[in-house]
Formats: structure tokens, sequence, C-alpha cells
């Protein structure tokens, strides 16, 4: 009896990603180290002066960690309930956060009690940032009131209230002490000028707004909200440039890398996305373990902090030049020549005895339904597209490829239909695919209608091979236009041809153009 033969998988060529300067740059960064923090963790700042410290906001706590610390150099614990958005002065001395209790606290870096306690708003206050001169304030709240307060004198200068709904993100003008940006609730952002009582510009983002976050030249604002991540133009009055939409749940914090040519967007779908600034295409993309709350870049783009729901802080350090070089050519090392030739040249002597382990093959799930002549189990364990198309393939080479396919329920042939309109118009798989469409189409004509998932898979699939009938039409043009370019550059190339081969071969050549005329011009 003969032995059974496994399945043969063809090799097809990989559709991987192109590797380009951003995927080089942005995987260059070592494995994340974590910490586990009190609670979700809302807010991440880098102090701007080295050593670069950055403060992380959990729960009731502001820990302050150092650039590769892994334990807190400093922890500001005097809060009463849950703490909201920590952040640093442009000379990195002082420390401003809100809380839960509607209190916003100021801390002196270097000590642990509370420099300043401003008191005036009635709940919680989860937006806190300072001016550019560095004496002022700004604060936004659940009460739907943004405030400026005056360090010195601990006293409110100013209240805004023209927002509808909670007010949680904003971002004070590094170059204007008089502007600052909130965005709400109520589906706002609002630009305000403190000589003014009222805001001058309102820009409308559809969905609760998240996070802003300005350009260093403060011309362009961005604001994060629901799945869309928007650009608004603040010199053409808050004019929308751009609304991305690349997310698949809400985007929860944005940050500009150092260069302020890449853009970056953290969701709650657990991953963060890389924009290129001049076209806001996605260049790259990081996955996390949890949905993401807060994101941060170090200066020169150094590290990578996010903070996730579940309290988990995640660190990501980028490699030295040395630490990049040394994993390259542990990349690039292959096995030395001698190990290909090692025992090639051997010559066995006449009383050597060869000892042979015979090897034991192993079958693959299909390959044993095979045998068995299970088919519909062997066409239904093969998962990956190049091994179901081989299975098919082989199914169809022993005639028993419609006998595999008929007899099928509902949720069975959804998951084949699927997988077929899934792959069909892969140019790999095609060949195969194509005939075992027309052969279901053959085998279940009499049951059409009779199930809305099986009619809609049809219908999609219809579509779809109309589309593809299409794309061809519209490349078979492409290429008749394509060919008669060739064609009128045709005798210009065949006029050249045969007067360098007229000098060649001389007055004999005339004799032999009359007959050989096209076999000497191809």
């Amino acid at each position: 009896m003969a032995s059974f033969k496994p399945t043969k998988i063809p090799i097809y060529p990989k559709l991987g990603e192109k590797v380009t300067q951003d995927t080089v740059y942005w995987k260059n960064y070592k494995a994340p180290v974590q910490i586990k923090e009190f609670g979700a963790v809302t807010n991440i700042h880098f102090s701007p002066v080295a050593p670069h410290n950055y403060a992380v906001t959990a729960f009731t706590r502001i820990h302050i960690y150092g650039p590769f610390s892994q334990e807190p150099v400093k922890s500001f614990t005097r809060f009463k309930d849950t703490a909201y958005c920590g952040r640093y002065r442009s000379d990195g001395q002082l420390l401003v956060a809100g809380c839960e209790d509607s209190v916003v606290r100021l801390f002196d870096v270097s000590g642990k009690v509370a420099l300043r306690m401003f008191k005036g708003h009635t709940k919680a206050v989860h937006v806190t940032d300072f001016t550019s001169e560095r004496y002022h304030i700004f604060t936004g709240s659940d009460d739907y009131t943004c405030r400026l307060w005056d360090i010195p004198n601990a006293t409110e200068l100013n209240t805004y209230q023209e927002h509808t709904d909670y007010i949680r993100c904003g971002v004070t003008s590094k170059l204007n002490r008089d502007l600052f940006i909130t965005g709400s609730y109520d589906h706002t952002l609002k630009l305000f000028d403190a000589r003014v009582d009222k805001s001058v510009i309102t820009m409308d983002h559809g969905q609760p707004v998240e996070s802003v976050l300005l350009y260093p030249s403060e011309g362009l604002v961005v604001s994060a909200g629901g799945r869309y991540v928007k650009v608004w133009d603040l010199l053409k009055g808050g004019q929308p440039l751009v609304s991305l939409k690349n997310h698949h749940k809400t985007v929860t914090s944005l940050c500009l890398s150092s260069n302020g040519q890449r853009l970056l967007s953290a969701s709650l779908d657990r991953h963060v996305k890389v924009y290129n600034t001049t076209n806001f295409r996605v260049v790259h993309n990081f996955d996390y373990a949890a949905s993401v709350l807060s994101l941060a870049l170090a200066p020169d783009d150094e590290s990578i902090i996010v903070g996730m729901t579940n309290g988990v802080l995640s660190i990501k350090h980028r490699k030295s030049p040395e630490e990049s070089k040394e994993v390259s050519h542990q990349q690039r090392r292959r096995p030395s020549y001698r190990v290909f030739v090692k025992g090639k040249n051997y010559m066995p002597k006449q009383d050597d005895y060869l000892v042979s382990k015979p090897v034991r093959e192993y079958l693959t799930k299909y390959d044993k339904h095979l045998k068995k002549f299970n088919i519909s189990k062997a066409l239904d364990s093969a998962l990956k597209p190049e091994v179901t198309v081989a299975v098919i393939k082989e199914l169809d080479r022993r005639g028993t490829l419609k006998n595999a396919l008929a007899g099928r329920d509902e949720k069975a042939l959804s998951e084949l239909l699927h997988f077929i309109t899934k792959n069909m118009v892969d140019f790999r798989f095609a060949p195969v695919l194509v005939p075992a469409a027309n052969m279901i189409l053959d085998i279940y004509r009499s049951v059409i209608g009779q199930s809305p998932v099986v009619d809609r898979q049809l219908l999609y699939l219809q579509d779809l091979l109309q589309k593809e009938i299409n794309y061809q039409q519209e490349l078979l043009d492409v290429l008749g236009m394509l060919d008669t370019l060739f064609a009128s550059s045709v005798p210009r190339k065949e006029l050249l041809y045969l007067i360098s081969v007229k000098k060649h071969f001389g007055a004999g050549f005339k004799r032999q153009t009359k007959t050989h005329d096209l076999t000497l011009v191809f």
C-alpha cells in the first residue's frame, strides 16, 4: 500500500510592509519598562529643563521620575481626592495640579507642601497650565469655567464662562502671555485673550474634546475628540484644515515630536499612531496592552512615555548608536562558509558502519483529515490563506472538491464565502478561488434567498467581482495607450537599426531586407 503524501504548500511572494525611514526611526527603541501606578495614569509632563524629569499624575498622587529611573525621585501626596494635570513651569522650579476637590495646588519641586492653594472653582479641576510670563496660572474645571490666577498674590484675575459642558483640556501660548485655548465636552474649542472679557475664536470639533495641542509656530492647533483628530488654522480665524479618522475608539492624548514634523495620537483602542505633519498620513503605529490615557515624548525623542487605564506606565528608551549597530550586526550575521562545506569531501572507508535513525513524519491537522478522507474537515482546518488555497487545490486534483463544498450549513458556508471574498482579488490565489466560487454558486443556487447572511455575502461577492472587472478594463485601456505610444516610437528605432546594420553588412544588406525585414528589425 502506498504511503500517504503530505500536501505541499507552495511558497507565495510576501507582501510585506515597506521599510521607510520612519519605520527605522520609531522602531529604534528598547523593550518597554513598565511601572505600576496606584491608579489610571491621566497625565504625563516633561520638565523643560535638564535633566528633563517627568511628572506622572495617577489617582491621588503625582510622582516625579528621572530620565532613566524606575522609582519615583519625588512624590506629591497632599491631595484629598484624585489629582489631575500635573504640569511644570518653563523654568522647571514649580509644578501646578488640579484636583477633584476643586482646589488648585502649586508646589515647589524641591519641597513637599503646597506653596499656594487657589480656591474658586466649584467642581473638579482637570486643566492647569502656566502662562508664558511664569506668574499666572490658567485652569479649567467641570463647573464650565476657565480662570486666570495670579501666583504672587494668590488671587483670581479673571473668569470666563462660555462653555456649556465640562472643560477637560487646554493649553497656553508660549509666545503670547495673554492667549490660551480650551477644549470642552460641548464639542467646541475656544481661543481666549486675557485682554478682553470673551473668547475671540470658536471652533466646533463635533465631538467631546479630549486633548488640545498647539504647534510651535502657534499658527495651527490640533484637537482630539471621539475618533477624530482635527487640525485648525488660527491665522484664518479657526478654519479647519484636516480631519483624521485613523483610530477605532476615542482619542485621548496628543503630542509632537521634538522637530515638530511628526504628530502622535493615543487612543482607547490601545494604539499610538504617528503622523507626518506635511501630508498627515500614518507613518508608524505602536501597540499597547491596555487603553492609553496619556502620552508624552522626551526632548529629542529619547523616550516615549505612555500611561494606561490599568495603571501601568510604559517607558521606551531610544537605543544608543552602539546598541543599534550591535543589533544590526546580529541580524546580518550568517553561518560561515565552512559550516556548509563541512563533511562534503569526506570519503567513507570500507569498514565504516552507517547508523541511520528513521525520521518520523508528523502530519498536519488537515493532512490527517485527508488521510482519513474527511474532506470537509480538512478544508475547515486550514486557516491560513496559503494553506487553505493549497488544500482546495489538492481537493480539486483529487476530484473531491465539489463534495467538500456541498452539504454545508449556514455558518460553515458563511465562513467559506468570507474567506473567498477576502482573498479572491489576490493575484496569488485567484486561479484557485475563482473556480471554487463558481462551484459554490452551482451547488447552492437552489437555496439562494433562504439565508440573509449568505445572500449579503453573495451580493458583496458580486460587487467585488464587478469592481475587479472594472479595474481590469481600466488597466487594459492603459495598456492600449502604452502600446500606441510604443508603436509610434518603433519606426525611429527601426530606421536607426537598419542604418547601423547596413553600415555593418554593406551592399549585400539590400537583398536580405526584402525577405527578412521583420527578422532583422526584431
